[in-house]
């Protein structure tokens, strides 16, 4: 039952049924029509209340028929909300907890509107690429002004209803209920009292104005230009609204409907929608059911008071959780105490956080230099050196120090999981939370499943995620799990790029022009260009056939490390963090390209874009294929939030997708021919070529 009816007396209630935020999918649209049809049918009926149950009136359209024929079946949300202004009985809708987007408009077609305090209203549809396409844009600026509606929708972003209901001359909400619990009797009350009213109050009768006309449009556009960057929908959030301004309610409608159509077909748009479910779909493990128990996570011990270890605490410090947090000097502590201090400070001067908050924090974190001090924790991070020896170490302790069902986790970003389990006697409770740097600012979380790793860690390891606000992405166990496995194809096909003929600065350019965050230059000298050195030489002796180009190595025995030692692929000033292109750099380059007897050649940007992603692709096809993830969208997810991927493009697996699978094969196919690349890597991978052979797609 998507939507119940039950007649108070002489007023009917029509309430949406459809947890969890009742989603206004085809069967809810049935139901609430047939309602309104029942209501007008009984004589004894005198006015009718639509409302929501739970906690929700509605969050707007059912995310589970997004881009299914479903979305647009009759009756379309278009046809409900026409079947309610034409209602000959007055339709009031009792507005509480969430009222979004169709469930904003929804509730605009209806005559009267009352609503409860603490209420998020919003038409957050410009969050997928869109523009409200049921009237939003011309019935919000009629009732509550233009300039006051086109910032709401716009920005997308909720507004509570006490304050909505303050605007000085506003219609939106006929009247502000005392509180969630009364507003159903309130709302019956109301229904009775303008039962009687002729003619019935239509939104789109109101007058639509702004005064200042083009003038205000012209400001609002260069306004909205500057903040929308990539992405069309904003724009035409103010030309709707313009439309409502200028044009009578029908055609503006009509018009309203041909931007949110033809937004609905935009790259942009499919790669916000595409977002949209996957970051609710990585949350989901195939083979570990929702409602598998979790173990309480009350306390968190953190080993290692590093950059690293500090970050990851302050996640939890944030949620609330207390952190003890474990060095072995003494100086180590009081570093990384410093550090934490100073970046809660620096939020502090911002304004970001309030004094109060930040001592509540600090309070909450406790250090100790013993390990027999964190052994009733619920959940201990190690984030020591990455390398074997030192983490067996960390874990034997951990195993004899900790209470039984502790959950261990490492921060590990490349190393075995399995082995590190296997120093333990509770392999079971054993996890991989790879965190990103800088860990309180990096939303990305890798949950690396052993192959023991129990079902209940998992799933209160992915429930911890959400309580410090990360995106957590399941992988499997291999090297560099999915994140760090794909990159290092794209640093390897950066360093021939160099080798053949582009510049750092070129290659950088080219990648930042299509939307990465910062180019892979960029990125290694902010990183630390050792912590590539220390991989690659582990790669030279597992895998001597594997190829790379030898620039990254001459740069740090140049001792140019990047930012933090003043030098790296570029020249930095004290104190700035400008990447000034490097002549010594260049010519030690072109000395090398020399040596090897390499004539360099002009490489396009296209060509650096392609090499560099499709090697992502590629790479991401065999991780699918093992199974390390379960789906395409988590690898997109990990990129998106962990590696400054373009959202915009959705992600590599879902940009592959919109090139076309058959087209990025034929690139990768002309890239084998290189000689001075890796033939080899370029063979698609067998996921690859059976997707193309199928005529299908990763998502």
């Amino acid at each position: 039952m998507t939507a119940e009816y039950k007649v108070h007396g002489d007023i009917a209630v029509i309430t949406l049924n459809n947890p969890p935020v009742n989603g206004l999918g085809f069967a809810t649209r049935l139901a609430i029509t047939d309602a309104l049809a029942k209501a007008n049918a009984d004589a004894a009926v005198i006015a009718i209340v639509l409302t929501g149950a739970g906690k929700a009136f509605s969050g707007g359209a059912d995310i589970k028929e997004f881009g299914s024929p479903k979305a647009l079946a009759e009756p379309n949300l278009l046809s409900v909300i026409l079947a309610v202004e034409n209602s000959a009985k007055p339709v009031v809708a009792a507005v509480h907890s969430v009222c979004m987007g169709g469930g904003l408009e929804l509730s605009l077609g209806c005559h009267y509107r009352i609503v409860a305090p603490g209420c998020s209203v919003a038409l957050p549809e410009v969050k997928l690429g869109l523009v409200p396409g049921a009237g939003g844009t011309q019935r919000l600026p009629r009732v509550l002004g233009v300039e006051a509606a086109l910032n709401m929708i716009v920005s997308g972003e909720p507004v509570k209803s006490e304050l909505l209901a303050s605007v000085p001359g506003q219609k939106l909400f006929d009247k502000l209920a005392a509180s969630v619990e009364s507003l159903a009797e309130e709302a019956l009350a109301f229904a009775r009292e303008v039962a009687a009213v002729r003619p019935l109050p239509l939104v789109r009768n109101l007058p639509c104005k702004h005064p200042l006309g083009d003038a205000y449009f012209g400001f609002a556009r260069n306004m909205v230009k500057g903040m929308a960057k990539n992405f069309p929908a904003p724009l035409k959030c103010v030309d709707a609204v313009e439309v409502a301004t200028k044009q009578k309610f029908d055609q503006g409608m009509l018009t309203e409907r041909e931007m949110f159509i033809n937004l609905m077909w935009t790259p942009e748009s499919r790669a916000l929608r595409h977002i949209f479910a996957a970051e609710r779909a990585a949350s989901k493990i195939p083979d570990v059911p929702e409602d598998t128990p979790k173990r309480d996570i009350q306390s968190v011990a953190v080993i290692g008071a590093g950059t690293m270890g500090g970050g990851i605490a302050m996640n939890f410090l944030n949620a609330g959780i207390p952190v003890k947090m474990l060095e072995m000097k003494q100086e180590a502590l009081d570093r990384g105490l410093a550090t934490i201090r100073k970046n809660y400070e620096a939020q502090v001067k911002k304004g970001k956080l309030k004094q109060d908050k930040y001592e509540q924090r600090m309070a909450l974190l406790s250090t100790t230099l013993r390990y027999d001090e964190i052994g009733q924790a619920d959940l201990v991070i190690e984030a020591v050196f990455e390398e074997l020896g030192v983490k067996e170490a960390v874990f034997k302790e951990l195993d004899r120090v900790m209470k039984p069902g502790a959950i261990l986790a490492s921060n590990t970003s490349t190393l075995d999981v399995n082995k590190i389990a296997h120093f333990t006697k509770r392999p079971q409770d054993v996890v991989g939370m790879h965190f990103f740097s800088p860990a309180n600012v990096m939303k990305l979380l890798e949950v690396v499943r052993g192959e023991k790793t129990g079902k209940d860690v998992l799933a209160t390891v992915m429930a911890v995620a959400k309580k410090i606000r990360k995106t957590a992405v399941v992988s499997g166990v291999c090297d560099g799990f999915i994140g760090n496995r794909m990159i290092e194809q794209y640093s390897r096909q950066a360093g021939f790029l160099l080798e053949e003929g582009a510049t750092p600065a070129q290659v950088d350019k080219a990648v930042e022009k299509f939307g990465f965050a910062m180019g892979p230059f960029r990125m290694g000298d902010l990183a630390g260009n050792d912590i590539g050195w220390a991989i690659r030489k582990r790669r030279y002796v597992e895998k001597p056939d594997l190829k790379y180009s030898k620039t990254a190595d001459l740069l740090c025995e140049m001792g140019r490390y990047g930012q933090k030692t003043g030098a790296g692929w570029y020249d930095y000033q004290a104190g700035k963090r400008d990447a000034i292109p490097s002549a010594l750099v260049e010519k030690m380059i072109a000395d090398h390209r020399t040596a090897q007897g390499i004539t360099p050649r002009k490489i396009s940007d296209d060509e650096i874009v392609q090499r560099l992603v499709y090697s992502l692709v590629n790479e991401a096809a065999h991780i699918l294929q093992e199974g390390i993830a379960s789906k395409a969208s988590d690898i997109d997810m990990v990129y998106l939030t962990g590696y400054g991927f373009p959202i915009h493009r959705g992600g590599p697996m879902l940009y592959a997708d919109q090139v076309g699978l058959f087209n990025v094969v034929q690139s990768m196919n002309h890239f084998a021919q290189n000689p001075l690349d890796d033939a080899k890597f370029w063979q698609p991978a067998p996921l690859l070529a059976k997707l193309v052979a199928d005529s299908k797609t990763f998502n």
